[in-house]
């Protein structure tokens, strides 16, 4: 009798491929994520560097083949897909969870000094580190300009939910320093992610005429979205407000919003995340239904989809590119730039509207995080061709070394026996399932 011998089916391989990859980054995000709980910090940080360590860093370093035969070639763009999706609905929900509400006199003011003082410094210097080293680690087909605005955009972000969840823990997010320092925060990635799109739109737009129609399609896309669909949404909100829960219908709207404009966002060349946080900024404001929609999503994103984000940003993640004395000098000096553009920039402010050098330096600490936002920021960049593998690199150690000394910094500037005599003034401007979050 003759056997019929069929070709194996190319899908269910692809799949015997993606599983043992994403258990095995699953299991290293959970070891180190609490590793990093055990030592004082965000479980955040403990998947960032889970991410680096399975690159070709160590695991690639030690275990070539190992590593090769985990993550394939045909493995790395599910890896992106899925890292893609994540992002989108996690910016999704950071946007939902932003509510500038009332807050009192003058609060805005300040906020908006103690962003500019955030933005600015770090702005400046990182476009003047940026303009040094274009020589050494741009692509020739970016502009000085362009790579120091990029280097100094990427350096001015602040790790606004990581910020946010580190004072709710600490029961100061009603204070005044929690209140100002959420929002500036707010502020300062907001307008970061400004300098990304029009960097973005330039670069593929072949110039700043040719990224007009992009930056044109983008303000009448945010447009439609918070006066448009935003309204189209409250009924859902009320809804969601008056019984306590999100039915089926309403979770469907929930996904396919925030995928829907990710998509129209990467068609107009401003990347999904992009879509994602103006589709969150477009959600019912009522405090209830951002209580079930963060109780809903963002335990399945943070587990598993932004882990895959990490692991597929240290898979990018070339440490022994920035070997060298000259690579190590330029390290430094964006180290430096960051860190002090930020630090003295963000504690000046405070102390410049009245809070004592303590909570100014503590404010100074948390601001000068950068977490999980700054990995997207420059993921864009390095998916979009503004960036070398090299500046990638060194930028990612940015974001581990900053966010490694947020909290014991903060810790050294207000000890507990100081922090416990801050006084709350009010409701918060975030809701508490933000804050809440395992985010970054």
């Amino acid at each position: 009798m003759a056997f019929l011998v069929t070709a194996p089916d190319p899908n269910l391989a692809l799949i015997l491929k993606v599983l043992p990859a994403l258990v095995v980054l699953l299991i290293a995000a959970a070891i180190c994520g609490r590793l990093a709980q055990m030592v004082m910090q965000p479980r955040v940080l403990g998947e960032m560097v889970a991410g680096v360590l399975l690159g070709p860093t160590l695991f690639g370093w030690l275990f070539p083949e190992a590593q090769a035969a985990l993550f394939p070639p045909e493995v790395r763009p599910v890896l992106y897909v899925l890292s893609t999706i994540g992002l989108t609905l996690y910016m999704f929900l950071v946007g939902a969870g932003i509510d500038h509400g009332a807050g009192p006199p003058g609060e805005m003011r300040k906020a908006s000094v103690l962003a500019a003082s955030g933005i600015v410094p770090s702005l400046l210097l990182g476009f003047g580190a940026g303009l040094l080293l274009h020589g050494t680690l741009s692509r020739p087909d970016v502009s000085p300009l362009q790579f120091g605005l990029f280097v100094g955009g990427a350096l001015s972000l602040t790790a606004f939910p990581m910020l946010a969840r580190i004072l709710y823990e600490r029961g100061l997010e009603n204070s005044p320093i929690g209140r100002l320092t959420l929002l500036a925060a707010s502020i300062d990635d907001a307008l970061a992610w400004c300098i990304l799109a029009v960097l973005s739109a330039m670069h593929l737009g072949a110039g700043p005429g040719g990224a007009l129609p992009t930056i044109a399609l983008t303000a009448v896309f945010a447009v439609v979205m918070l006066k448009v669909v935003a309204p189209l949404l409250r009924p859902m909100g009320r809804a969601v407000a008056r019984t306590g829960r999100l039915g089926s219908g309403g979770m469907y709207v929930v996904v396919l919003v925030p995928l829907t404009a990710g998509w129209l966002t990467d068609w107009i060349g401003v990347y999904s995340v992009f879509g994602g946080f103006i589709a969150g900024l477009a959600m019912p404001r009522d405090p209830a239904f951002r209580q079930v929609l963060h109780g809903r999503m963002m335990e399945i994103v943070s587990t598993l989809l932004l882990p895959t984000f990490f692991t597929f940003s240290g898979l990018n993640t070339h440490l022994g590119g920035i070997a060298g004395g000259t690579m190590l000098l330029a390290f430094g000096l964006i180290l430096v730039a960051g860190f002090c553009g930020k630090y003295f920039g963000c504690s000046l402010a405070m102390r410049g509207i009245g809070f004592g050098w303590r909570e100014s330096y503590a404010v100074g600490a948390l601001m000068n995080a950068r977490g999980l936002m700054i990995l997207i920021f420059i993921n864009i960049g390095l998916a979009q061709g503004m960036i070398t593998q090299e500046l990638f690199a060194m930028l990612v150690l940015v974001a581990v070394l900053t966010t490694a000394g947020a909290l014991p910094l903060y810790k050294l500037a207000l000890p507990d026996r100081l922090e416990r005599s801050i006084e709350p003034v009010g409701e918060s401007p975030l809701e508490e399932r933000v804050v809440r979050s395992n985010s970054g």
